[in-house]
């Protein structure tokens, strides 16, 4: 995982100062690559003149280094963790919550096979014995599972190699492998080499839903629950900002830079993202009852897969949309 050696230091004075160190500066994880309206925000420093705190962010190549730094109480937040690295830490038992739906992104989580081979969905059984980078316990893990069930592929037959997606995009590249899955900036330069087998609207036709959320352990929310609603609040001005057109040409550049991509990429990116208003968040298609039933199909999936040892009974209680109702109202 990739983090800044100042987290270091923050977490040992934290150790020395007690909680007063914890109020007065947190740390959020998120994503490179990954544009999000949000990071306008985090540019101009709004979070902190919200709320009132300096914020500290750090980056990650997957969810499930952020479930391991929120573990280790390095990051108290995480923005746009998937859903299954989520569903991963939670079902081992790490004690983490679903703050909010961050973004949703069928076409921006995928599968690539190599362009030598010159599989579609209609070969994919040819897929049997390849050599595929899968980011294990992450969207795309599940989205790669899900895919290879539909088309009938076995994956006992397949080497499955655990790489972060810039690792699969530069092996697919080099032709170390024959299909890399991944997401974002990797995702696009997966694609320069090869082909998806479905596409977004495809994958969601067969209920395979790819968001994201934001995350947090769940007594540190608890104790800091005003924080978390003022947190929730700035994401939610920046994703409404975003949604007005007449803001994006003084937003673009700047979620570019943060994002270290050039803004035409930035752009695409955004394009294929939904951003759900915090009204429809609460409804029962998301945090209302839908998250918690996809949850459960996504853990008895990596169950099915040995991905896992075992699923929860319910993932009810993995969702605390308290916070968000209070940022509704601020």
């Amino acid at each position: 995982m990739t983090i800044r050696k100042s987290l270091m230091t923050t977490a040992a004075l934290s150790l020395l100062a007690g909680t007063a160190v914890a109020q007065e500066e947190i740390t959020v994880g998120y994503f490179l690559e990954w544009p999000m309206p949000f990071q306008y925000a985090k540019a101009e420093g709004l979070y902190d003149e919200e709320m009132g705190v300096t914020v500290n962010w750090v980056s990650f190549d997957t969810g499930t280094a952020m479930s391991a730094a929120m573990a280790s109480g390095d990051v108290q937040l995480s923005v746009s963790q998937g859903v299954p690295p989520f569903v991963v830490a939670a079902s081992a038992g790490q004690d983490l919550q679903i703050l909010d739906v961050a973004v949703s992104y069928a076409d921006n989580d995928n599968c690539v096979v190599a362009e030598a081979l010159e599989i579609d969905k209609g070969s994919a059984s040819e897929l049997e014995g390849k050599k595929v980078a899968v980011p294990l316990g992450t969207a795309a893990h599940y989205g790669f599972l899900r895919q290879m069930n539909h088309f009938g592929v076995d994956i006992a037959t397949m080497d499955v190699v655990d790489m972060a997606p810039p690792d699969g995009a530069a092996a697919i590249a080099q032709g170390s492998v024959d299909m890399a899955c991944g997401w974002g900036g990797s995702l696009r330069r997966m694609k320069e080499h090869g082909n998806v087998l479905l596409t977004g609207a495809e994958k969601e036709e067969l209920g395979i839903l790819v968001f994201d959320v934001t995350s947090g352990p769940a007594g540190w929310v608890a104790e800091n629950s005003d924080l978390v609603a003022a947190f929730l609040k700035v994401t939610r001005d920046a994703n409404a900002m975003w949604a007005d057109e007449a803001n994006r040409e003084a937003m673009l550049p700047v979620i570019a830079r943060d994002a270290g991509m050039a803004p035409e990429a930035t752009a695409e990116t955004l394009a294929t993202f939904v951003f759900p208003p915090v009204d429809e968040q609460l409804t029962g298609k998301w945090l209302g009852g839908g998250a918690q039933e996809f949850m459960k199909g996504v853990a008895d999936v990596f169950v099915e897969a040995g991905s896992i040892d075992a699923a929860l009974d319910s993932y009810a209680d993995t969702v605390n949309t308290g916070p968000l109702e209070a940022a509704q109202g601020l």
